[in-house]
C-alpha cells in the first residue's frame, strides 16, 4: 500500500465586498483572502495496477472538528470529484485510490474547509498522475480548481491575495509580518445563498448598505505590517445579513471583540474570526470566549500560511 499526502489552508477574508446581484444571479466579489495555518490533510491510499474508468473507490473523513450531521464521504464530496477531475483530464489510467481526509478546520464554517481538501486532492491527484504519465500544469489545476467552487483557486495559491469577479480572479498581495487569530464556531450554520440573498434584500430597505469594493485602504494596512491599522480596515459586506440571520452572533462578536484586537464574520459564516496582536494574546483570547460560550468550538491560528502543497509519497 503506498500514499501521497497533501495539505492546503483555510482562509479569513480580510475584506468581502459583494457587488449588486448580477442577471444571473451571481454577484461580483472583491474579496482580500488571508490564508491561515489551520491546514486540512488529504491522503491517497494506492494499491493496484492501474485501471480504466473512475479513479476513486472508497473515502472516509475523520473528524478533528464537530461532525456534521450529513454523511460527506461520497461522489459530491469535493475532494472526490478534484480526483476525478485530474485524471479524467490528464487521460491516463491510474490505480484506484482510497482517499482519507483529516478535517481541521470547521465544516460549513465560511473559512473553505471544503474548498482546501479539493486543493489538496487536486495536487495529490496530479502527484499520482505524474508516476503514469504526463501532469497537468498549474494552470490546467487553476482551471479545475475554479470549476470546482470559487474559493479552491484561493486554496491551491494560498498566502494573501485579492480575489475578483466570483473571487476565483487572484493576484497576490503584498503583506509583512505574521498575524494572529482566533476562530470561534458558534455552530448555528448559515446558507450562503440565503446570506446573498438577504443582503440584497436588506439593500433595499437601507442605502447605507452600500457594497464595499476598494479594498486599498487594507492593502495599505498590510503593506505596514501594523495590526492596529490591519484590524480598522477589516471589512465584510455579508457580516449584516449574518447577524440577522443569526443576532447571537452580536454577542460573539462583542466578547470576542473585548478580548482581541478587532473581531468580524469571516466570510458568510458563522465561524467568528478575532485578530489579535501576538501569539500570547491568541491565547488569552481563546480562553475569554470558551469561558463564556463553552459549548462553541475554538481554534487559534496565523497566516499568511502557503497553498497546497503534496507533503509525501511514500
Amino acid at each position: 500500500m503506498r500514499e501521497i499526502v497533501a495539505s492546503a489552508p483555510g482562509k479569513v477574508n480580510l475584506h468581502l465586498g459583494v457587488g449588486e446581484a448580477r442577471a444571473d444571479g451571481y454577484h461580483d466579489l472583491v474579496s482580500v483572502f488571508h490564508a491561515v495555518d489551520r491546514r486540512e490533510v488529504v491522503r491517497l491510499r494506492i494499491d493496484g495496477d492501474p485501471v480504466a474508468g473512475p479513479a476513486v473507490e472508497t473515502m472516509r473523513t475523520t473528524f478533528f472538528v464537530d461532525r456534521p450531521d450529513e454523511d460527506i464521504d461520497g461522489p459530491g464530496n469535493l475532494a472526490w470529484r478534484a480526483v476525478e477531475a485530474v485524471v479524467a483530464r490528464a487521460g491516463v489510467a491510474v490505480p484506484r485510490v482510497r482517499i482519507e481526509v483529516d478535517k481541521h478546520v470547521f465544516v460549513a464554517g465560511g473559512m473553505a474547509g471544503g474548498s482546501a481538501d479539493a486543493a489538496a486532492a487536486l495536487v495529490a491527484a496530479n502527484a499520482l498522475v505524474a508516476e503514469y504519465g504526463e501532469p497537468l500544469s498549474p494552470q490546467v489545476l487553476y482551471e479545475l480548481a475554479a470549476s470546482l467552487g470559487a474559493d479552491v483557486p484561493f486554496s491551491l495559491m494560498g498566502g494573501t491575495a485579492l480575489g475578483t469577479g466570483r473571487g476565483d480572479e487572484l493576484v497576490e498581495m503584498l503583506s509583512r509580518g505574521r498575524l494572529h487569530w482566533v476562530f470561534i464556531n458558534p455552530k448555528i450554520g448559515i446558507n450562503t445563498g440565503k446570506a446573498f440573498s438577504l443582503l440584497d434584500d436588506l439593500r433595499h430597505g437601507n442605502p447605507a448598505l452600500l457594497p464595499h469594493l476598494d479594498s486599498a485602504q487594507l492593502s495599505q494596512a498590510l503593506t505596514s505590517g501594523d495590526v492596529g491599522r490591519i484590524a480598522a480596515a477589516l471589512h465584510n459586506d455579508l457580516e449584516e445579513p449574518a447577524l440577522t440571520l443569526r443576532p447571537v452572533l452580536k454577542r460573539v462578536l462583542a466578547a470576542a471583540g473585548d478580548a482581541g484586537r478587532r473581531a468580524i464574520v469571516s466570510g458568510s459564516g458563522p465561524t467568528v474570526a478575532v485578530l489579535c496582536d501576538s501569539a500570547d494574546a491568541t491565547r488569552f483570547a481563546a480562553e475569554h470566549v470558551a469561558e463564556q460560550f463553552d459549548a462553541y468550538e475554538v481554534f487559534v491560528a496565523e497566516g499568511p500560511d502557503h497553498g497546497a502543497v503534496v507533503e509525501r509519497v511514500s
